[in-house]
């Protein structure tokens, strides 16, 4: 199997448009996908960025911002779950691969620092 990271963030950041686009608008929810979508679509503009980096020090600092915006990402996604309970399973899969993607920066992120 061909493994492609930088193809697996573009799906995520667009499995996160297509969710949000279900979401009902009202002000709760608003606020939420606003930070949804920017972290979520940023996960893959930074890694794309690290793989053009021209650093070594600027591969780092790329993935850990791809790192960070994963993980915030988890964090807005458990907020619409509460805010929306029935979309508490989308949101929970959506999760778990903001999870994983979270996981592997963190292992990229290790293995530039040996």
């Amino acid at each position: 199997m061909n493994y492609d990271l930088e193809e697996r963030c573009v799906v995520f950041g667009e499995n996160i448009i297509d969710f949000l686009k279900t979401i009902p608008r009202n002000d709760i929810n608003q606020p939420l996908i606003s930070q949804l979508i920017r972290s979520s679509t940023s996960v893959g503009a930074n890694y794309m960025e690290a793989n053009a980096a021209s650093s070594k020090k600027d591969f780092r600092h790329k993935i850990n911002i791809s790192k960070k915006e994963s993980n915030e990402s988890k964090h807005w996604l458990r907020m619409i779950s509460k805010a929306e309970p029935n979309f508490a399973e989308k949101c929970r899969i959506l999760w778990k691969e903001a999870h994983e993607l979270t996981l592997i920066f963190a292992k990229i992120i290790r293995s530039c620092q040996q």
